[in-house]
């Protein structure tokens, strides 16, 4: 049986390989290092809000990450739902509802207005996941992005 919870420093290791992997599923190096070093730094610094789904022996099955921002045009306070990864070998469990659903209750519970997230085109089951639970495509902005290395 697994529980949500919201991420501590003790959850690093779990957390980071998660993300590791997570970042692994976006094409990425595999660069464990520099995922315990960036999990690390949001937790420390409180840049994200992390949930994670956590079983009985203290193993992490998913987790997703919360960068709050804000929205001009509305003028509301908005939550951006960058990052939302289950385990491979844990998924069809409903964890990554639960783990949305539980970002919902945070955004609701702490005054956000808005959810939003971005997703790549073809990953379907998660789209699927995201409209299942409300979320709409939105078909009236593009968005960009520049690298600016030095």
């Amino acid at each position: 049986m697994s529980k949500i919870v919201q991420a501590e420093i003790e959850h690093i290791n779990e957390v980071s390989r998660l993300f590791n992997l997570y970042r692994i599923f976006y094409k990425q190096e595999n660069d464990p290092k520099g995922a315990l070093q960036f999990i690390k730094e949001r937790l420390e610094n409180g840049d994200s809000t992390i949930f994670v789904s956590i079983n009985d022996d203290e193993s992490l099955n998913g987790f997703v990450q919360l960068y709050p921002s804000f929205c001009s045009v509305s003028m509301i306070p908005i939550l951006i739902l960058y990052d939302l990864f289950v385990d491979p070998e844990r998924r069809t469990g409903g964890i990554g509802r639960d783990l949305m659903n539980q970002a919902k209750d945070f955004a609701r519970e702490k005054g956000f207005k808005r959810l939003e997230l971005s997703t790549a085109k073809d990953n379907v089951i998660g789209q699927s996941l995201y409209e299942s639970l409300g979320y709409e495509v939105d078909n009236e902005f593009l968005q960009y992005s520049l690298e600016v290395n030095d």
